[in-house]
């Protein structure tokens, strides 16, 4: 079968590209070696993770004990059936869409593994054991990442998870041990621990997600620690243990014994398998794919996007790519360019998010700064929903007031960023927060009170050095 266009994996990254170019009349195949599209942002990562997220806020009350204080403080009994039936109906919404999606398009998919012939061929394998051959001029590898397994872990027991296995827990831990704070870890155990269990944390750096500000950072270590989470920092886990309960050896010394082990080590690359040997395309360690800046591998007509290239490995940028790959792919003149500021949202309890630059970026870069903040506890949509520690924090260039990053932890802090990368992308400044108009009440509002906390910084000298 001939198409202008195979796409292998159905996650973001290849459901949009393979719509792109289907918009623009291309013939396009798509392979999907799952028995439902979506890949893993749609049945084990992004999407179910937020999801079994706001399930628990709503079954332990958390949301009400922060509202209503301490009379709601003993969460009610959760069942993993609750826990995970949202999760299941959310994620059948989401298939049935993609499906929908890839008819409108005329996109015909293909069910089945998929292995290289050559640049120009690829084989399907079908569950049935039979084969199909499919030619294009243009291929986008869009398989997506998987759980890394440390082989030095006992995988055979049933008991220690990774991101995939624990949407099919059983029965709720009373004690779980999650190792890597990482996002996806980090965002398991704030999950795990509004409902009721007991959480301890492992990473081996010396703070949680180094990427963030730091002062969000160490905000979030608070505020988990405060849910009851022991976090142990600039500790590892040399080796786990399989009896009667899993027992951790840490570095440090010590051990631990825990009811499940959740590993969140990091992914891997969906490319064993593909025969990439064949085409000569080598992926690295880790089975990431290495591409130049439009998407293109070392084979000029065969592109990859999405987890599989590596960072940010984020469902919103994985989408961008696979679009832009293919308008580059076939000459289209509709999309030519990344956005220049991509913002990050973490969906442990509470939210981060953040866009442009950091204190510690600025530094680094010589500029001088100054610092606006606004709190949840003198906002009064922050009284109303009981947000009593979140924060929003504004970064501006000392020299003309140009909004430079957007930090934000609390209450839906993922979409209130918003505001703050529209502005970072227009580049505009404190002006900009002061002349708005904004709801009332609203957390929006924040953006104008950080804006004045800046401008009276800046007035009275409190500039940031770079450097």
């Amino acid at each position: 079968m001939d198409y202008d266009l195979i796409v292998i994996g159905s996650g973001p990254a290849g459901e949009k590209g393979a719509a792109q170019a289907a918009y623009f009349g291309k013939k396009v195949a798509l392979v999907e070696r799952g028995a439902f599209c979506g890949g893993a942002a749609a049945n084990t990562g992004t999407l179910p993770s937020k999801t079994l997220r706001e399930s628990a806020l709503h079954l332990s009350g958390f949301r009400k004990r922060q509202l209503y204080g301490a009379g709601l403080a003993e969460p009610p009994r959760v069942e993993a059936h609750m826990f995970l039936r949202h999760f299941r109906q959310v994620r059948n919404q989401e298939r049935k869409r993609i499906a929908i999606n890839m008819e409108r398009h005329n996109v015909e998919t293909y069910r089945g593994t998929a292995s290289f012939v050559d640049p120009h061929q690829v084989q399907v394998k079908h569950a049935d054991g039979s084969l199909t051959l499919l030619r294009s001029e243009i291929i986008l590898i869009a398989s997506g990442t998987r759980p890394h397994h440390p082989s030095s872990f006992p995988w055979h027991d049933k008991r220690l998870c990774e991101s995939d296995s624990i949407l099919q827990i059983r029965s709720l831990p009373e004690k779980l041990l999650v190792i890597g704070g990482g996002v996806i870890g980090s965002e398991y155990a704030c999950i795990f621990s509004a409902l009721g269990v007991e959480v301890t944390l492992v990473d081996g750096r010396s703070r949680l997600m180094g990427f963030l500000d730091a002062e969000v950072s160490a905000a979030l270590e608070k505020a988990m620690r405060n849910m009851g989470i022991e976090l142990l920092l600039g500790e590892s886990v040399d080796s786990l243990e399989s009896g009667k309960h899993l027992t951790a050896v840490f570095g440090k010394g010590g051990k631990g014994s825990f009811d499940a082990v959740l590993a969140a080590s990091g992914r891997a690359g969906n490319t064993d398998g593909l025969h990439l040997e064949q085409i000569g395309i080598e992926p690295d360690k880790r089975g990431l794919l290495k591409v130049d800046d439009h998407y293109r591998t070392s084979v000029p007509n065969i592109y990859a996007a999405g987890d599989v290239i590596g960072f940010p490995a984020l469902a919103s940028t994985s989408m961008e790519q696979g679009r832009l790959a293919m308008c580059h792919a076939f000459d289209l003149k509709y999309k030519t360019n990344l956005a220049r500021i991509l913002p990050l949202g973490i969906y442990t309890i509470p939210e981060c998010s953040s866009a442009g630059d950091s204190e510690e970026s600025l530094r680094e870069k010589g500029i001088p700064y100054v610092v606006g903040k606004a709190e949840y506890s003198k906002n009064s949509r922050g009284f109303i929903i009981g947000d009593k520690d979140g924060f929003l924090k504004l970064l501006f260039r000392a020299s003309d007031m140009r909004l430079m990053g957007v930090h934000c932890i609390g209450e839906v802090a993922t979409d209130l960023v918003h505001i703050g990368l529209t502005a970072l992308l227009l580049e505009q400044g404190a002006d900009l927060f002061i002349d708005t108009c904004y709801n009332y009440p609203t957390l929006s509002e924040m953006y104008k009170y950080a804006a004045y906390d800046a401008l009276g910084r800046a007035q009275r000298g409190e500039i940031c050095q770079g450097g």
